[in-house]
């Protein structure tokens, strides 16, 4: 496990996680390893919310208003419950004068998401939301390749997230990911919830895309599978080209990191008729994506750095979720402008 390490003039900061669900407590565990933060307590209201507690050695609050009204009052919190409570719950503690950091999605919806925003400006609040995957060092290791140019113009991309997620996992606490009201529309075969797709993609810059995704299919091929981030999830070695990267100079293969370019001849001329090389960029796989990213919400609260995700970055990346819900449903190809949706080709 990476160290983080952290030079503090001040009291660690005090810091509750609210909800106990499947990434709460890997959220607890990156909050107890820093030396900038301290975890003082678990709100979950489920019966299991108390042994959870005890076995992060932190006190246990069944809602955020009876943690509100304790001596645990904390600085900041991590809220990491179903989807359709971020918001409400992420304004209960922004009234209260408490720094968030907020699981993604920010919001279910559009409306709900610019409310949470606009209260936190107005509060004054540091708003951050966890895509996580910004610290993780695969894609670090991914964007200074791209950084550094060496792929050239990028033409297209490819993406897959294929995995079989068990039951289990859609029930018990879990079990809101079952509706189609948390967030999905169309029908699946084991729950009204949508399990997979097929997305045709451009993006602003002409760049073109494809993703494919399944939460009920045997599969390496998916982020946690190929690079080991979920400690619940077995690691497959060897695994390459979960995301792979398209340019005009070269193409790189995620999580292998496997550049693949010619080399020029003496004409300065390359092409097909040629021998690929084969190059690795390299990874610090001990970094531990949590871990970062709580350091950073310190950062962000103590320092005033600009937050890795904010509101609004966050709120774009539901709008492309529901731009994609809009195309499955219409079957005709969407347009995002903004922070809206249409059908192209209609004003």
């Amino acid at each position: 496990m990476a160290t983080i390490q952290s030079v503090s003039r001040s009291p660690p900061l005090k810091v509750a996680v609210i909800g106990a669900g499947l990434i709460g407590p890997r959220h607890a565990q990156s909050v107890i390893s820093n030396p900038s933060t301290e975890l003082v307590a678990l709100v979950e209201p489920s019966p299991n919310g108390s042994s959870i507690a005890a076995s992060l050695k932190t006190t246990h609050y069944a809602s955020i208003t009876d943690l509100l009204t304790s001596p645990h009052k904390p600085d900041v919190a991590i809220i990491c419950t179903p989807n359709h409570t971020h918001v409400p719950l992420s304004l209960e503690l922004i009234s209260a004068g408490i720094h968030i950091l907020v699981e993604k999605p920010i919001s279910t919806t559009l409306s709900s998401g610019l409310s949470l925003i606009s209260a936190a400006k107005a509060q004054d609040i540091q708003l951050l939301v966890g895509h996580h995957r910004r610290f993780n060092p695969y894609l670090l290791s991914t964007k200074q390749g791209l950084s550094s140019n060496t792929l050239g113009k990028i033409i297209a991309v490819q993406g897959t997230w294929c995995l079989l997620k068990p039951a289990s996992y859609f029930e018990g606490i879990g079990s809101w990911r079952q509706s189609s009201e948390s967030g999905e529309t169309t029908k699946s075969r084991r729950f009204d919830a949508e399990e997979g797709a097929a997305i045709l993609m451009r993006f602003k810059s002409g760049v073109v895309g494809t993703f494919i995704l399944s939460d009920a299919v045997p599969s390496p091929w998916n982020f946690e599978t190929g690079t080991g981030e979920n400690p619940n999830i077995p690691k497959v070695e060897g695994v390459d080209g979960f995301y792979r990267i398209m340019g005009t100079k070269g193409s790189l293969s995620v999580p292998d990191l496997t550049r693949w370019s010619y080399e020029e001849g003496a004409t300065g001329k390359v092409g097909w008729n040629q021998s690929l090389k084969k190059e690795q960029l390299k990874v610090e796989e001990e970094k531990v994506p949590f871990d970062f990213q709580v350091q950073h919400f310190v950062d962000v609260v103590r320092d005033g750095k600009e937050p890795s995700c904010t509101g609004e970055e966050a709120l774009r990346a539901l709008v492309v979720c529901e731009a994609v819900k809009k195309a499955m449903k219409c079957g005709l190809p969407v347009e995002i402008d903004g922070f809206e949706i249409r059908e192209r080709g209609k004003v």
